[in-house]
């Protein structure tokens, strides 16, 4: 799924616009500058590095400012056009809107049909889309342009009145505003067949193609690769001809299938056994030996037939190596992945932060904008609800933590691409575990499905509490520390009592999480009791409560003056070692720090001083 639009406001004088906007724009959002703007779904203080943000998470963005804003941000990002989101500048009034990135993916007609939202003037400046009506350089959705380095001077050829000739048959090149004919120096042609093109000759490929692929498990991505590419060349098909590959769904993580399809750069789909065995009496190599194996009497036939459609036809019958199998079919009329068999489909595991924009990373809000579906804990949803408008949205309460994870994986197992969102990391004290517990066990102990099993994964860090706990006071984590639960409703108390122990005798400075809860009053007093057997009763003790959210608070206490009725489940606990220190500034604000020895070393021998200390740790 594409990233839903952000529309951008900066103050009150554009709210309207964007208000209208945004009821216009499905999925849509409005995030507006905090002390100027109050009604938003997202308010931010930083406008550039927000603005960064989106952009690099791939959210189209509609600015209601000024284009000045937006490029004096973006210009240090702007890399690879077709990679880049639309951006438009919106008038406060509406009446102009000005696609200023992302033509080649959609600007200009998202301009347009903000402009009719708006009763305002799209300006569109792309050359070719104003004299021409196209953008040779972007075809249509199923076709490619095998040579687009050579587009720009036959662009500027068109734009200079010079005609062109036309060879081979595409609807959309008989609707532009081209000046045609046969005599013409410079040529536009549409074929399947290899054709390198030239700066006069520019090559468009239908992708009409479907590759359907078998292989043993754990194939040599090489050997897949050079069967297909030999086939391609042997019945003269252009790879920029190729739609996409196909195979079988019990290879849905086959590394082969998934690097060819990177190779050939387009989408990699897959199929069910039985729609597969559908395809049986069309097959030109049926085979029992297959049906038993996987129950469908053919793999790379079946799927290029079911990739290419009931009109589709075999044009490379199967071939094979040691390892592998291709056959090639070829439909009609340019074919839609998205339209065949499903995807793989995806898991990503997303650490949210302690909950503000500014410390979610940037990937896990590309991710986010990714997904097609987003599942979690209701308040972490409500978090990032800005970023998610527009999809498919599943809420679990509290408790349900397993459920939660296996029903993120058995969506993502259907093909989906799917967020499952955690507060934080994601892999501390989080459902990260849980999804790697889940994907281990075996499907008969409580495991996922074996299509749950095959999607692809990510883990996406994010800042956890104990560290924006300790990044708002100081820097108590600045020596040796570890991070302990005191919840006991999945590991014994007397483990944690165990592991409280050897961290006090130890000196580690010491994170608690869930100190405290309704239930459980008594763990944070004991862990305190064992901690003063090792250290002194001053030692600081840092309590955050909300970290990162407008209602957080930040507190310094002692170690001796801790108790349990001023900590609850939303507190991080950061206890310091015996050598942390709490330090009152002139202002009033105090910081707590762990020193790792630097001052020892101020007299240390010339080589010792050399010696690493591991800053980047």
């Amino acid at each position: 799924m594409d990233a839903s639009p952000i529309v951008l406001v900066l103050n009150s004088a554009g709210l309207e616009a964007a208000k209208r906007i945004e009821t216009g724009l499905p999925g849509s959002a409005i995030h507006g500058l905090a002390g100027r703007i109050s009604e938003a779904d997202t308010l931010f203080s930083e406008t550039i590095a927000h603005i960064r943000m989106l952009f690099s998470a791939g959210h189209p963005i509609v600015g209601v400012c000024a284009s000045g804003i937006l490029i004096r941000a973006l210009a240090p990002l702007l890399s690879d056009k077709r990679a880049e989101p639309p951006v438009l500048a919106v008038s406060e009034d509406g009446k102009s809107v000005v696609p200023l990135l992302g033509g080649h993916h959609g600007a200009n007609d998202l301009a347009r049909r903000v402009a009719k939202l708006l009763d305002g003037h799209a300006a569109v400046t792309t050359a070719g889309d104003t004299a021409l009506g196209i953008a040779l350089d972007a075809p249509p959705k199923g076709w490619r342009l095998a040579n687009p380095q050579d587009a720009k001077p036959v662009m500027a050829e068109l734009l200079s009145e010079a005609a062109v000739r036309i060879e081979g048959k595409a609807d959309w090149l008989d609707q532009a505003a081209l000046s045609t004919s046969n005599e013409a120096a410079i040529t536009l042609a549409v074929t399947e067949k290899p054709d390198p093109g030239s700066p006069t000759r520019l090559v468009f490929h239908p992708q009409t193609h479907v590759v359907g692929v078998g292989c043993a498990r754990g194939c040599d991505a090489q050997e897949l690769i050079g069967l297909v590419d030999t086939a391609l060349r042997q019945a003269n098909i252009a790879p920029g001809s190729v739609a996409c590959v196909t195979s079988l769904d019990l290879k849905a993580d086959e590394p082969a299938m998934a690097a060819l399809a990177e190779h050939l750069d387009v989408p990699f789909r897959v199929f069910a056994a039985a729609q597969l065995e559908r395809e049986t009496p069309r097959l030109k190599n049926p085979s029992d030996v297959v049906f038993e194996e996987v129950g469908c009497h053919g793999v790379s036939e079946g799927a290029a037939l079911a990739g290419a459609g009931t009109d589709g036809a075999l044009v490379v019958e199967k071939q094979k190596t040691a390892n592998a199998t291709v056959a090639i079919a070829r439909a009609l009329q340019p074919v839609d992945p998205d339209q065949v068999g499903r995807a793989r489909g995806h898991l990503s595991v997303i650490g949210i932060g302690p909950g503000q924009d500014a410390w979610r990373t940037p990937e896990a809000t590309r991710l986010l904008a990714q997904a097609d579906e987003v599942v979690g804990y209701s308040l972490y949803l409500d978090i990032v609800a800005p970023h998610i408008k527009g999809k498919t949205r599943h809420d679990f309460p509290l408790g349900k933590e397993e459920d939660r994870v296996r029903f993120a994986l058995e969506r993502a197992g259907e093909g989906r691409n799917v967020a499952l969102v955690s507060s934080g990391d994601a892999g501390i004290y989080a459902m990260g575990a849980l999804v790697y517990e889940l994907l281990d066990r075996d499907t008969d102990n409580g495991g996922v499905s074996d299509a749950a099993k095959r999607v692809s994964l990510v883990n996406a860090p994010g800042i956890s509490a104990l560290q924006a706990a300790s990044a708002r006071i100081g820097a108590p984590l600045g020596h040796d520390f570890c991070a302990i639960s005191l919840s006991d409703l999945l590991t014994p108390w007397e483990a944690i009592e165990k592991r409280l122990k050897a961290a006090a005798e130890g000196d580690f400075v010491v994170a608690f999480y869930n100190p405290v809860s309704k239930r459980r009053r008594s763990q944070l007093a004991t862990a305190r009791e064992i901690l003063l057997t090792h250290r002194p009763a001053d030692t600081p003790v840092v309590l955050g409560v909300n970290l990162g959210r407008p209602e957080e608070t930040l507190r310094v206490t002692t170690l001796g003056a801790l108790t349990v009725d001023e900590v609850d489940m939303l507190t991080t606990v950061l206890v310091g070692s015996s050598n942390s220190r709490a330090v009152l500034r002139g202002d009033g604000r105090p910081f707590v720090y762990t020193p790792r020895g630097y001052a020892k070393r101020i007299d240390a021998p010339k080589e010792n001083a050399q010696e690493k200390t591991g800053e980047t740790a």
